[in-house]
């Protein structure tokens, strides 16, 4: 059975993972006979966020112990992850790929990237594993993979122009479809950048996960 490590930014579209993404991939990489595993820094969140309100709170929450709540508990520090162990990446978007994972949604194209997760991408990349990024967390491939890594970010114009500032090739691709980079074995959708529901989010992640088991 092939193995998909799976890293998480915490719980909840505005400061973690999006929650329905993680899940859809998580239910897809399993209806693809895979097994998935989660991962996440184990690190303080950039700030919390009331879903309710969209109103910034005073507390503090950490990125592996909100991951746990997607994970039902089933996630590692991501200190532990050896990708020699894994056949394939994944990672879901949510604005703590943007916010937790690397400093995008702060410095645009000046942003960096958490340094556990720069490892651990890096060395997917290196052994020539595949690597699937979701809706915002292709805002890291430029920094991981170099210039000239192909990949999709939605439509928001300015997103993609940081995107291509930073050294990517942004390529556009609706909600129903992914991106595969051959050269990098390199995987995106837009998902939620652009989607309008769980269903139509689904239609991209599904391909985009049956096309990374199968080329793992």
């Amino acid at each position: 059975m092939k193995k998909i490590a799976v890293i998480l930014s915490g719980s909840g579209v505005f400061d973690g993972t999006e929650i329905h993404e993680a899940v859809l991939s998580l239910l897809a990489i399993e209806q693809e006979g895979a097994s998935w595993h989660c991962f996440a820094p184990n690190t303080d969140q950039h700030h919390v966020i009331n879903h309710l309100t969209g109103e910034e709170m005073a507390e503090s929450r950490n990125i592996l112990i909100e991951s746990a709540r997607i994970a039902r508990g089933q996630v590692a520090d991501l200190t532990t992850l050896d990708p020699s162990h894994y056949d394939a990446l994944l990672i879901p978007g949510g604005f703590g790929a943007a916010k937790n994972l690397s400093t995008f949604a702060f410095k645009g194209p000046d942003c960096t990237v958490h340094p556990e997760v720069k490892r651990v991408c890096q060395q997917f990349a290196e052994e020539e594993k595949p690597a699937g990024y979701l809706c915002i967390a292709p805002a890291m491939i430029p920094l991981i993979y170099g210039p000239g890594a192909k990949g999709t970010i939605g439509t928001d114009p300015d997103t993609a122009k940081a995107f291509i500032q930073m050294g990517g090739e942004h390529v556009k691709c609706p909600v129903s479809d992914y991106v595969l980079d051959q050269k990098h074995r390199l995987l995106t959708t837009p998902a939620y950048m652009l989607a309008g529901s769980l269903s139509e989010a689904a239609e991209g992640i599904n391909k985009l996960v049956k096309e990374l088991v199968k080329i793992a």
